[in-house]
């Protein structure tokens, strides 16, 4: 067990002082057709048909009961082509063959031709410039652009889910091992780390406050600080129900530290006076904050941030008090170096 700590530990500080690089590709939906915006615009919250090309944005999906079913960054391509980057791909699949009306549009899983290199860190864009034939220093956030390495074809998008100055590249599966083979060799002279562990879903993104669909579950967008994501004047699947909803928000994602390792797990119930006010989604040990930090759906109308509240484990009581969710750099100012 002291093995694996020391070595998220040790992957966990690559990221953030210099720079990892792993391999972990998120399921990829390519959606086609001369309707292919206006039905993203439907299935998505944000604004999808006024995205400029080569533009990525964050967005959630929801249901007609307004509950977030899947929450994706989608890249604008061309004026008709969209990459949608997601962890439930059938699902995604399902729900648009149900909701689809006809629109000129076709969507395809291009998962396994196309490989995802995420490089991340403070040293991410040196390195990727040792990389690529086209300099990247002036690509802002949530951008991609085609580039080569070599005489492969990639595209970097500056993007990732470690809370650092990062990027991301996707290249034709079948050219992956040439191009991690350059990754490494290149990475050689910045002090480049394998990130093995999974720090890349827990320590690094909960420091940061990102999610996963597991904090997400059973939620709205307004509901765990997403709605600026909400773009009301247009509709959008689970819209009704959203808007009844607005006006009384009752719950949020809210944080929480202990310093001492503790046996809390996801679902475990939070109390505040001796009343249920919520659950715990996520928990894991920060190594920048040096404490374990978690993360609570809680109801504000009977506690805010700053309260004291109990956690019930299997194994007892744990005291701990609310805080904002965002843990590490709140003012974005790693992510916008």
């Amino acid at each position: 067990m002291m093995a694996d700590f020391e070595l998220m530990k040790k992957e966990h500080e690559a990221v953030r002082n210099d720079v990892g690089y792993y391999d972990f590709t998120h399921q990829l939906l390519e959606v086609v057709g001369d309707e292919s915006a206006k039905f993203l615009d439907r299935m998505f919250v944000n604004d999808i048909a006024n995205m400029d090309l080569g533009k990525a944005v964050y967005t959630t999906m929801l249901n007609e009961d307004a509950h977030i079913i899947d929450d994706v960054i989608i890249f604008r391509l061309s004026k008709e082509e969209y990459w949608i980057s997601t962890l439930y791909i059938d699902n995604m699949i399902k729900w648009f063959d149900k909701q689809t009306q006809g629109e000129d549009v076709s969507y395809n899983d291009i998962t396994k031709d196309t490989t995802m290199f995420a490089i991340q860190g403070p040293k991410s864009r040196d390195l990727v410039n040792a990389l690529v034939d086209d300099d990247i220093s002036d690509l802002k956030f949530f951008h991609i652009v085609d580039n080569k390495v070599k005489e492969m074809n990639i595209k970097v998008a500056r993007t990732g889910f470690t809370g650092e100055l990062g990027y991301e590249f996707y290249v034709d599966s079948k050219k992956k091992e040439l191009l991690e083979a350059e990754i490494v060799e290149k990475g050689k002279g910045f002090g480049l780390v394998n990130i093995t562990t999974d720090v890349i879903i827990g320590s690094l993104p909960g420091e940061k406050g990102y999610v996963l669909m597991s904090d997400l579950e059973g939620t709205n967008p307004l509901e765990v600080g997403y709605g600026w994501t909400v773009h009301w004047d247009k509709d959008f699947i689970g819209k009704n129900k959203l808007l009844e909803e607005k006006e009384s928000i009752k719950r949020d994602l809210l944080g929480f530290t202990l310093d001492e390792e503790a046996p809390v797990e996801m679902g475990d119930k939070v109390y505040k006076d001796g009343k249920c006010i919520g659950h715990v989604t996520k928990f894991t040990y920060g190594f920048t904050i040096e404490k374990y930090l978690g993360y609570a759906l809680v109801d504000i109308s009977v506690a805010a941030i700053g309260d004291q509240v109990t956690i019930k484990t299997s194994d007892g009581e744990v005291e701990t008090k609310l805080v904002k969710r965002m843990f590490y750099d709140p003012d974005n100012e790693r992510v916008n170096a």
